[in-house]
């Protein structure tokens, strides 16, 4: 008998029962967006900030602010954990107005070598989650924009930021993540292994927005035991992400 899975059944059509559209355009929306998963940072900079639009979760809203980076209008989201939060955020952020994004957050490495902070910026992923496969056909590569990709290359260069560029393991089940899984990860050539960057990369295609990913190392799964490394209390390396991603947008 053969095993029929859903998730396979890809549909082009861009109009759904329920569409993004239902968060309506928004008047000198910024055509630039930030999305950032470090949820205290964010919070910091957007502290005496009125939201100008959130995106409604039952766990509670995302606002989204509008910042200024060196004269330009940036809008300013943490998008939640998990490839579904994610999109979410990434659709209403697009029906707002949003047509050059870059994202930002942390991954754990796969590949070791890699210190807690290191840059690695993703140039494709590897499908291990639910999502992408209602943006893209199963058989499908995601990969960034060009553009976007070029912007954060000639950002991080500029800046004198070490970086390495790769694939990225996106799954959904980060307690899944077995030594059987990651070595197979490994030997396709994964630097690193994260929640979000292949669904966000086949929204951002689907609907026609430029779109790239910065990460930068984290925990690490490359050995037998896991190692958390406290990569989630370095604020200094959280703060100058986001700093770097707002650089790269502004470039598009």
């Amino acid at each position: 008998m053969s095993l029929h899975v859903p998730l396979f059944e890809f549909d082009p059509s861009p109009e759904a029962v329920i569409n993004p559209s239902i968060h309506r355009p928004r008047l000198g929306f910024p055509r630039h967006a930030v999305m950032c998963w470090f949820g205290n940072v964010v919070r910091e900079r957007t502290l005496d900030l009125e939201p100008v639009h959130h995106v409604p979760f039952e766990h509670g809203d995302h606002p989204i602010c509008v910042i200024d980076h060196h004269g330009v209008p940036v809008a300013l989201v943490s998008p939640g954990v998990g490839a579904p939060a994610a999109v979410t955020s990434l659709e209403v952020t697009i029906a707002l107005g949003a047509t050059h994004i870059i994202g930002c957050g942390g991954a754990g490495i796969v590949q070791p070598g890699f210190d807690v902070g290191h840059v690695i910026v993703p140039t494709g992923a590897v499908r291990d989650e639910g999502t992408s496969y209602h943006y893209a056909p199963a058989d499908a590569e995601v990969a960034p924009h060009p553009r976007a990709l070029a912007a954060i290359d000639d950002t991080l260069t500029g800046a004198g930021v070490p970086h390495d560029r790769g694939l990225v393991w996106t799954t959904d089940a980060f307690f899944r993540e077995t030594a059987a899984k990651v070595a197979r990860r490994r030997e396709q050539g994964c630097l690193a292994v994260d929640m979000e960057v292949a669904a966000m990369f086949a929204c951002a295609s689907f609907r026609g927005a430029s779109y790239a990913q910065l990460l930068y190392a984290g925990d690490d799964v490359s050995a037998a035991e896991w190692d958390h490394r406290h990569w989630d209390q370095h604020q200094g390396v959280r703060d100058r992400l986001l700093d770097l991603a707002l650089d790269a947008v502004i470039r598009l």
